[in-house]
């Protein structure tokens, strides 16, 4: 697209002054901003910002929850040609310091008082940092803080400006061009610093306008905003698609209030990670757990119903006029009260993206009728590079090159890309702009994966972490460790899992159990417990552990080429893994070697045939308070399968 997001918003306005841009939930009551009256917010917030010396070309950070206001922020940021970065709101106050350094940080515009708090504190390490403006003044009143001020006080100060410079917004708009820099995303930093990703407006609206022509959005969708900005998918979604299209964005409360505000909202056009998926289906199925016996007999029958027929409706196959009524009975009886539960009943379109999402787990939501799909692609790709095509959707691909995109597969595997939305460059790290950025303009995204015979793109592990069992029975054999990983969370009582096996005889693993599901199981049959440490430790959990284990051994000896990851021992952690302790991104994404070191004791008792371990752990309560967590973690032995036989051709 040919524009600029300032440029978008004004469009809107002048088309579409009254209808609704925006709404936040606030006091349980939802509020309406219309374009005019957006448009209106970034002009008088722009001239604010330049009065206060903000120029072409500077960063501003934003952190907190979606809100209006933020949203807003971030278009007068651009409206200026300055650079708006948004950060993770769920982050520690030290992980701000290396963006707000490398990005030579002079203004911050954030939500409430525990983001001004985390800049505060950090504040010594970063002397440029002027600037901090936040929207929600609760607990603030008393603070004294050089240059903190809030954006009410901000807007005086912008209409002021305004006032007495009435053209210079207009003009500031009109000298942006597409190829100007639009964000910077800072990625998660499994393996060291963060690192800028710099778009423009060109990379990020011409991969949003794809992804809208592909599945038709128009401005009549309905969008829920819950996930953090700081993350490119919501950022794409609900910021680029948005001023793309000119849908409407809906703020939740807050965290706790999402569930019942996707009900109220009913989206039209809904992303998730699949953990979220996972946590709705989980949820689901504690409440049948927890029904009565014939209540659950009518599930499970017209669940078997949906999983037979459900698919095989959505792709547009035949059905026969038997199936399709009882799948009609059981929409009536059964699926359409649970999507109105779940508050996905309105929605027509429907994403996940960041792990791979399970057969079983992506079957269901297809099933009860919900248009579920996968799609592919990173923050340096603008996220759409690869989507599937309502009629050609499969759990084990993650769809089809989408209009502009180039896919290629080199020689060790990995995956190239070319497209309109590809990264500028990595801020101030040529170095690493150049390892991913071939001279011929091919990305290399470091995933391993292959194209299928019908054109879907599969992906199989990170190339780099993709590794080879060395010695014993499976010397050679190709080991993935996301696969297995992958495969062991497709289980409801798992929430996450880390396997080791490269250059080892043999594959281990540690897994977290999923507290919720876990603890509903233990209660059912009557088993007490204390806490997350003593569930985990129990031995019926360790057995329903083991169950999951042997059952992905199962599948992997199916396939002769993954058959060698099978996991001959493993232990259940006496912790959740947690972002705050470091073990993960604040997208969830485990760091395995940073794992590995933290846990060596309890990886050379694995490997060492040891039958338990003693572990001692610090961690970072919700609080802020330090403490630590011990146990002896039994370790566990899993029966492994011979790999299936390659049939005769």
């Amino acid at each position: 697209m040919q524009t600029t997001f300032p440029r978008l918003l004004l469009d809107h306005a002048k088309a579409r002054p009254d209808a609704t841009a925006l709404r936040e939930k606030e006091y349980g009551i939802w509020q309406t901003f219309s374009w005019s009256q957006l448009a209106a917010l970034v002009r008088t917030m722009a001239c604010a910002l330049a009065a206060k010396g903000l120029t072409r070309g500077e960063h501003v950070v934003v952190i907190g929850e979606n809100r209006p206001r933020l949203y807003a922020s971030m278009l007068a940021v651009q409206s200026l040609g300055a650079i708006p970065v948004p950060l993770y709101q769920d982050a520690v106050a030290t992980e701000y310091v290396f963006p707000l350094h490398n990005a030579e940080v002079r203004f911050a515009v954030v939500e409430d008082q525990e983001q001004v708090d985390k800049l505060i504190e950090i504040r010594p390490q970063c002397s440029r940092l002027a600037h901090i403006w936040y929207d929600d003044g609760r607990g603030l009143r008393n603070y004294e803080e050089p240059g903190l001020a809030s954006l009410d006080a901000m807007l005086e100060a912008g209409r002021a400006f305004e006032a007495a410079q009435p053209g210079f917004f207009d003009a500031e708009v009109a000298q942006a061009a597409p190829t100007d820099v639009a964000a910077m995303f800072f990625t998660s930093g499994t393996t060291g610093n963060p690192k800028g990703v710099v778009h423009t407006h060109r990379t990020l609206l011409d991969r949003a306008k794809a992804g809208a022509d592909f599945d038709r959005l128009t401005e009549r969708e309905e969008v829920l905003a819950y996930l953090p900005p700081a993350w490119i998918g919501q950022n794409i979604f609900s910021y680029a698609q948005w001023l793309a299209c000119g849908y409407i964005v809906n703020c939740p409360e807050s965290a706790s209030t999402v569930t019942i505000d996707l009900k109220e909202i009913g989206p039209t056009y809904y992303f998730a990670p699949p953990r979220i998926f996972e946590g709705l289906l989980t949820s689901v199925m504690i409440r049948m757990e927890d029904a009565g016996a014939l209540k659950r007999r009518l599930f499970h029958h017209y669940m078997a119903v949906a999983r037979r027929v459900g698919p095989r409706l959505l792709d547009g196959k035949p059905v026969s006029f038997g199936e399709r009524l009882a799948y009609k009975l059981g929409d009536l009886l059964v699926f359409g009260p649970l999507r109105n539960s779940l508050g996905l009943s309105r929605v027509r379109v429907a994403y996940t993206a960041g792990e791979a999402i399970g057969p079983d787990l992506f079957t269901f939501y297809r099933s009860i009728g919900i248009n579920l799909k996968q799609l592919y692609g990173s923050t340096e790709t603008a996220v759409f590079v690869c989507l599937q095509p309502d009629n050609a959707v499969r759990a084990d691909t993650v769809g089809v090159p989408i209009d502009g995109v180039e896919i290629r597969v080199d020689g060790n595997g990995e995956i190239l890309v070319k497209s309109p939305g590809i990264l500028k460059e990595y801020y101030k790290n040529p170095l690493a702009t150049a390892e991913v950025m071939g001279a011929d303009g091919w990305y290399h995204t470091g995933d391993a994966g292959f194209i299928d015979a019908s054109g879907h793109l599969k992906i199989i592990d990170r190339a780099k972490d993709v590794g080879r069992i060395v010695g014993g029975a499976n010397d050679g054999a190709m080991f993935a460790p996301k696969y297995v990983e992958n495969k062991l969370k497709f289980f409801p009582h798992v929430k996450e899992a880390v396997a080791f096996g490269d250059g080892r005889e043999r594959v281990c693993a540690f897994i977290n159990i999923d507290f919720e599901a876990v603890g509903n199981w233990a209660e059912r049959r009557n088993l007490p417990y204390a806490g997350y440490t003593d569930l985990a430790a129990k031995p019926q959990v360790l057995e329903l552990i083991r169950e999951c284990v042997e059952q992905v051994n199962a599948d992997l000896a199916q396939d002769e080429m993954l058959a060698g990851s099978q996991i001959s021992r493993f232990l259940v952690l006496h912790k959740e893994l947690d972002a705050d302790d470091g073990e993960m991104t604040r997208t969830r994404k485990v760091k395995r070697g940073f794992i590995s070191d933290k846990y060596e004791v309890l990886v050379d008792a694995l490997y060492e045939g040891r039958r338990e371990q003693f572990i001692e752990t610090a961690v970072k309560f919700e609080d802020g308070r330090s403490g630590s967590v011990s146990a002896t973690l039994a370790i566990v032995d899993a029966k492994t399968y011979p790999a299936l036989a390659r049939k005769a051709a």
